[in-house]
Parts: C-alpha cells; structure tokens; sequence
C-alpha cells in the first residue's frame, strides 16, 4: 500500500522529517510545499496529502487541504499546532493531528490513510480527530 505523499510545511526541518519518515516506510514522497502555489502545482500528482495550516504564504491550509481533496481526490490529513482552525472540519477531508507530531504519531497516521485510501480497514490513531466526511464536523 504504497502511496505517493505531498508535504505541505513551510518549515523546513519539520518537512525533511516527515520526508524522511515517509520515505522510510516505503511511500514516495512527491514534493515539500512551502506555500499554495507550489502545492497545486504538485496536487495531481499525489495520492496523500500532510497539510499544515499556516505556511509562508499565510493560513491557507484549510483552502489546499478542500482543493486537494475535493478537486484533485487527495487523502488530506492536517498536521497544525492550531487544530482550533479547523474544528469544525473540512469537507472532503480526512481529519487533523494537533503538532508537534512524534515519528510513532505521523508512521500511524499515514499507514491509517494509506489503508483508507485502499479501501482496507483501519483504526484511527489515538491522536487524530476525525472529521464527520458526511457534514464535514469532528465525529466523535
């Protein structure tokens, strides 16, 4: 179940991490976004999305997170330090892990993604709020 992974962060550190992380789990990461424009420019060519809200061109997180998953049908997963932007949810995508994230956290979040993504069944990690994809609001 290997997925092709875009990294939006605008921090660079953080995004080689997770990189790297992904990367060793078997998946191809397909591009680290700083900004809006450089991640649509990769949407169509990822499957997985990790999406943090605030990034060098500003809150649009949230905007990406709804395109990549509602106009390109990217899995999308926030990973913010500001999981209160998004508590009522964003249609279309899967749900939001509050930073900072532990290499356990972020490997159990991108296999449960991957395992929905092929349509398997898989246990949300204890560390992600779901989202409600009928009404876009955190299930419970």
């Amino acid at each position: 179940m290997s997925c092709r992974i875009l990294i939006v962060e605008d921090e660079i550190f953080v995004a080689t991490e997770i990189e790297q992380i992904v990367s060793e789990m078997g998946h191809s990461p397909v591009a680290i976004a700083a900004d809006k424009k450089a991640a649509l420019r990769h949407a169509s060519e990822a499957e997985l999305a990790l999406v943090d809200l605030n990034l060098r061109d500003g809150p649009t997180g949230i905007e990406i997170g709804k395109i990549l998953a509602q106009t390109h049908g990217v899995s999308v997963i926030f990973l913010t330090a500001n999981p209160g932007q998004v508590a009522s949810g964003v249609p279309g995508t899967i749900g939001v892990v509050s930073k900072p994230v532990t290499e356990r956290d972020l490997r159990e979040i991108v296999e449960f993604a991957a395992a929905r993504r092929a349509e398997a069944d898989a246990k949300p990690p204890r560390r992600l709020r779901l989202f409600d994809w009928s009404g876009g609001s955190l299930a419970t």
